[in-house]
């Protein structure tokens, strides 16, 4: 009997990917390149180089986490965005309108940093981050990002699907939403001193989409922690939705049978509804989404329907009649 092997839509030809192992050996020899530099910076002295490290920034809470094991099971039709654009081009409106808002993030403070989980849940109860991290299923992930604003990245998270999360935290059977959180901390977020913006940022998930294959806790990027300007300590990856629903930093999960009303539903319902599933055919009120503009390298390709997931996402909403699901 013959296993013909039938390719999905956003499956790519195994002769253009980037080998495992030379995208591993990279990192791999940027480490070394790092380690390196302290003890150049101590002149090769034992002495030096002990001075040095003892100068050095203390290590991140779980960068013992990193790399983690590439999950295979999604790949892309693209290369990998550089690193370069894909955490200096960012939305996170707490510290600005603007996509440079790198330099103003890193005032954000990682530590210490709880999550709370409550509403419908069997016990409520408010975790330090990185205790709840290393009691997740670590791997990396390499999916496509698309922008609502028709601009596109694919990069290799590093996280954890969030079933494993609605696992620990034990909802009630009636809760049907889940709503989530941004920090909101006017001592170093400018951002929030703009009044008129509904804060804190929020966004919620209905549980079946929550509980997606698909659906992941990022807490790095790049095989590094994360970044303070991509959404550190832990945001939300939905890579079938436009970019504004996959949450930053976020410090309330909340269980629910209302469904919420997100940040953008509530200032512009008309443009941005709860569901924000891509489709090329849908277009924004104010300009089309049939192509998207790849960070990096600027060019222009086709968007699909569903960011090209619709494999694991569509039969989600099949029966939901008279909602935008597309906007």
């Amino acid at each position: 009997m013959m296993l013909i092997k039938k390719n999905r839509g956003w499956d790519i030809k195994e002769c253009h990917l980037t080998d495992e192992n030379h995208f591993r050996n990279r990192r791999n020899l940027i480490k070394g390149l790092a380690a390196g530099s302290i003890l150049a910076a101590g002149g090769g002295s034992l002495l030096g180089s002990t001075s040095a490290l003892a100068n050095a920034p203390s290590p991140h809470p779980i960068a013992d986490l990193f790399p983690s094991k590439l999950n295979p099971a999604y790949p892309l039709d693209r290369e990998l965005t550089l690193e370069k654009y894909a955490t200096s081009y960012c939305n996170f409106y707490e510290f600005g309108s603007s996509k440079n808002i790198t330099d103003e993030a890193q005032a954000m403070k990682l530590e210490p940093w709880t999550i709370t989980f409550d509403g419908m849940v069997e016990k409520e109860k408010k975790v330090d981050v990185y205790d709840l991290i290393r009691q997740m299923p670590m791997e990396e992930r390499t999916y496509r990002h698309r922008c609502v604003e028709a601009w596109s990245m694919a990069v290799p998270w590093t996280g954890f699907a969030m079933k494993s999360l609605i696992d620990y935290a034990k909802p009630l059977s009636g809760a049907k939403y889940v709503r989530m959180e941004t920090l909101e901390d006017k001592d170093t977020m400018p951002g929030l001193s703009a009044f008129w913006y509904p804060w804190p940022y929020v966004e919620g998930l209905t549980i079946e989409e929550a509980t997606n294959d698909l659906t992941f806790m990022a807490t790095g990027i790049y095989g590094k922690p994360m970044p303070k300007q991509n959404g550190a300590p832990i945001r939300l990856v939905t890579p079938w939705k436009y970019g504004f629903k996959s949450i930053k930093s976020i410090v309330r999960i909340t269980f629910t049978d209302e469904r919420p009303v997100s940040y953008w539903e509530e200032i512009q319902a008309s443009e941005y509804g709860f569901w924000a599933n891509v489709n090329p055919d849908v277009p924004h009120p104010r300009w089309p989404q049939s192509h998207e503009r790849v960070l990096g390298t600027n060019q222009r390709v086709p968007t699909m329907l569903y960011n090209g997931y619709g494999d694991y996402v569509a039969d989600m909403y099949k029966n939901i009649k008279n909602e935008k699901l597309f906007m």
